[in-house]
């Protein structure tokens, strides 16, 4: 379970949180090691008061709260879409021109020639935003064409937050570039992470001024959504991210960095209780037929298919909304990126990109151990309704899944996978209290293979976060779950009766953040027999602790440059099975810091034991940890490389060797004549270990993903993929040797006329090395929204 919860920013997010505690490799216990982790635990502690030369001013004090203003009228506002902010209605509408810096120095206000102002509308229909940004340099300004959702810091954009539930736990948020692109998605409080799966109906438009930009945003109150009724105030955010200013992000809010998420200072939206008895009974409903033509050719077995599907949402009122799928089509949704897990037997998750598990996802809030909508592989059909009130909300889903899911099945050192060979219903319920302080939940979770086969798991969770006292910010998450399992599976796949299995799951975190420190603690226990076959559990019948001290030391002059936050680091982490037999131990002290370019750097040495298998060695596997990130021009906008070097442990032989783990990922951007725009994107992984100077087992992937833009519309996209591994025969274990290649292949042509209205055509080629030939795939798929 990744730990580190630090700054707001997607690609520091998965960057940080992926490295505190994401590699296998492990430390054991000595007086030497004891000695060092009291020596560096006493260096943390010191740091506190050592004397420092720090790099800023003292920051302005926290200016007095109020709200955003806004302009409410009771009839549609007729404002045309260009961007110019000339219609009569701006003239009505207050300005908002308090901005703060967040990035790269917080508690500032924002400079003079990058001057930001904000005027809101408000109707029955839609909100309104108003964007005036001044830039001194705006032959400087980045933003060219791109795909939805790839709007981030290299590029200059504004960014819109809204909170409508008032609640302080989630908000809806689009970003929207210089050149019209948008990003949008969800965020949650609670694990302070971004979602950017859902797509909302946000139409915009930019013109480029002489000195910067102005930008108009309309927002349909349809797509927002609140309580019914008296509830609390909706709460609003602006950013605005300045790349070419050293990674400048600007927000409308005086928000602080030892702030445990990004929407703690949002601000009231005035004036919407003017519109909301109005609006909160208007009806919303829309239907999105689709239809899919695929051609096949799999390896030399020609076939075709028709697929007819129906996505319908309706909203008969604000805090109502249901959701249903019939016989929807995946087959264009983008593959996985590869990704290396080394000889590691335990499973990896992946992010879910389909539209219809990706609503009510602020309701849901809940860890991957208790939903993972991922276990649904192809569903014939799916239902959702969702409620929400001013202090409670509530969800149910239920879908009838065809052949293929994967079934998991944990132990301590592996996860058993099995392809589900017939259909299966899926369910879960959930609902949820909120309080001022305390929010707690109760779920359902079920999945019925028919014949008496089933998983079910009954299960409660909570956050308390009392309110700061101006020591720093406390937040403690808790779950509890109880399963019942019947469902046991044979070599192909198929579930069968057995007797009943019943276990038990909790885990607990703690989260404290202050100016000097950010701490986190968890436990978690999974029992022998626990299974929750629509959650992601990989692993069972093991105990996990995890701690993390983080003591930031503020700005300093190092040697090349200068870093605008630094910290020193500590993580230690101790797997043990119910039996108290280790499976992995941690020691790790490190450091990290921020600097100019939007560069962030960690590096960690890890004092790691690791067993490999129930009864085996606890092996030493000492290595380096290191990574780096940054934006190095622009159009080079992403440069991510994370690197371990030292023995790592080979499971399937049980011996240790030199080895490693290499991820690149390298992004750029160029803007071509025309208006034409090209996306072009690189990943590399590698995964090793050597014996005794001898390439024993390798695991490498490359990945390119090109997208050529022509208009906002249209967009021409290639993926180009290769994976391969292989094992070497080790005496004296003997092991056999095996190598595996697979290839894939897709161009794919999109045209959107809206966010529900797309036309494309595709081809795939998937070639697996060991067999002759390949997996052909012309597919044509029409999206219509009603």
């Amino acid at each position: 379970m990744p730990l580190w919860q630090l700054r707001h920013s997607n690609a520091l997010l998965a960057f940080r949180r992926r490295h505190a505690f994401a590699c296998q490799e492990r430390i054991g216990k000595s007086i030497i090691l004891t000695m060092f982790a009291r020596n560096f635990l006493r260096l943390l502690v010191l740091s506190q008061f050592a004397a420092s030369a720090p790099l800023i001013a003292a920051e302005s004090e926290k200016p007095d709260r109020r709200g955003i203003a806004a302009y409410v009228s009771q009839q549609a506002l007729p404002v045309q879409l260009d961007g110019r902010l000339d219609e009569a209605a701006w003239e009505l509408a207050p300005l908002n021109a308090r901005f703060y810096q967040f990035q790269p120095e917080d508690g500032r206000a924002a400079p003079e020639q990058l001057r930001t102002t904000v005027k809101v509308l408000v109707d029955q229909d839609s909100l309104v935003f108003g964007i005036r940004a001044w830039n001194s340099d705006p032959e400087k300004l980045v933003g060219a064409l791109a795909r939805r959702d790839k709007v981030a810091r290299d590029q200059d954009y504004i960014g819109i937050w809204i909170d409508p539930s008032g609640h302080g736990r989630s908000a809806q948020f689009v970003r929207i570039n210089v050149a019209g692109v948008m990003s949008d998605g969800i965020y949650r409080a609670d694990e302070d992470e971004e979602d950017l799966g859902p797509d909302y109906p946000v139409e915009s438009a930019v013109q480029l001024l002489p000195d910067g930009y102005t930008m108009e945003v309309r927002w349909p109150l349809a797509s927002l959504r609140f309580p019914y009724g008296e509830a609390k105030p909706w709460r609003l955010m602006v950013e605005r991210s300045v790349p070419h200013a050293d990674g400048m992000l600007l927000l409308s809010a005086p928000l602080e960095k030892e702030s445990l998420h990004f929407i703690a200072e949002m601000e009231e939206l005035e004036g919407m209780e003017q519109v909301l008895p109005v609006v909160q009974d208007k009806p919303y409903w829309e239907l999105r037929p689709e239809l899919t033509q695929r051609f096949n050719s799999d390896y030399g077995q020609r076939s075709s298919k028709t697929n007819v599907g129906l996505d319908i949402s309706a909203r008969p009122r604000a805090d109502w909304v249901f959701n249903a799928t019939l016989n929807p089509d995946f087959s264009q949704v983008e593959i996985d990126a590869p990704t290396s897990n080394g000889t590691n037997r335990i499973a990896l998750s992946l992010p879910e990109k389909r539209p219809f598990f990706l609503e009510s996802a602020d309701v849901l809030g809940m860890r991957l151990p208790a939903f993972y909508s991922r276990t649904v592989a192809d569903p014939r059909w799916g239902m959702r309704a969702t409620w929400r009130g001013a202090d409670a909300d509530a969800t149910a889903l239920a879908t009838q899944d065809r052949a293929g899911a994967v079934v998991m099945r944990g132990s301590p050192y592996e996860t058993q996978e099995h392809a589900s060979a017939g259909d299966s219903k899926a369910t879960l319920l959930r609902a949820r209290q909120h309080g001022g302080e305390v929010v707690a939940g109760l779920f359902l979770s079920d999945r019925d293979y028919g014949g008496g086969a089933r998983n079910t798991v009954l299960g409660m969770d909570g956050q308390w976060r009392p309110p700061s006292k101006g020591d720093g910010s406390l937040q403690l998450a808790w779950t509890a779950m109880a399963s019942r399992t019947t469902a046991q599976f044979d070599a192909e796949g198929r579930a069968a009766a057995a007797e009943a299995r019943s276990s038990g799951y909790g885990y607990g975190r703690m989260n404290y953040s202050s100016d000097d420190w950010l701490n986190i603690a968890q436990l978690e226990v999974i029992g022998t027999s626990f299974a929750n076959d629509n959650g992601f559990v990989p692993q069972a019948g093991i105990i996990k602790g995890d701690v993390e001290l983080n003591r930031r030391t503020g700005a300093r002059k190092l040697l090349l440059f200068d870093a605008y936050e630094t910290e020193l680091h500590l993580g230690l982490r101790e797997n043990r099975t119910m039996k108290q037999e280790t499976v992995e131990r941690w020691l790790r002290p490190g450091i990290w810091f921020y600097a100019g370019r939007q560069t962030r750097y960690w590096a960690d040495f890890g004092f790691d034991r690791q067993r490999g298998r129930a009864g085996a060695a606890l092996h030493k596997t000492p290595a380096a940890h290191m990574g780096i990130e940054s934006t190095p021009s622009p159009w080079f906008v992403k440069l991510k490389g994370e690197l371990t070097l030292g023995r790592q442990l080979d499971v399937e032989a049980d011996k240790v060797g030199k080895g490693g783990k290499l991820e690149l990922e390298a992004n750029l951007r160029f803007p071509l004549p025309g208006g034409w725009s090209l996306e072009s994107d690189h990943q590399w992984n590698r995964a090793w270990v050597d014996h005794e100077n001898l390439p024993d087992f390798s695991d490498s992937a490359w990945r390119w993903v090109g997208t050529l833009h022509a208009t906002p519309r249209d967009a021409l996209r290639v993926i180009v993929q290769n994976t391969s591994s292989q094992r070497q025969d080790l005496p004296p274990q003997m092991l056999e040797p095996w190598s595996e290649r697979y290839r894939h292949r897709s161009l794919l042509y999109k045209r959107t006329t809206r966010h529900d209205r797309i036309v494309s055509i595709g081809a795939t080629t998937d070639a697996n090395g060991a067999l002759p030939g390949a997996n052909k795939g012309l597919t044509l798929k029409v999206q219509w929204g009603i």
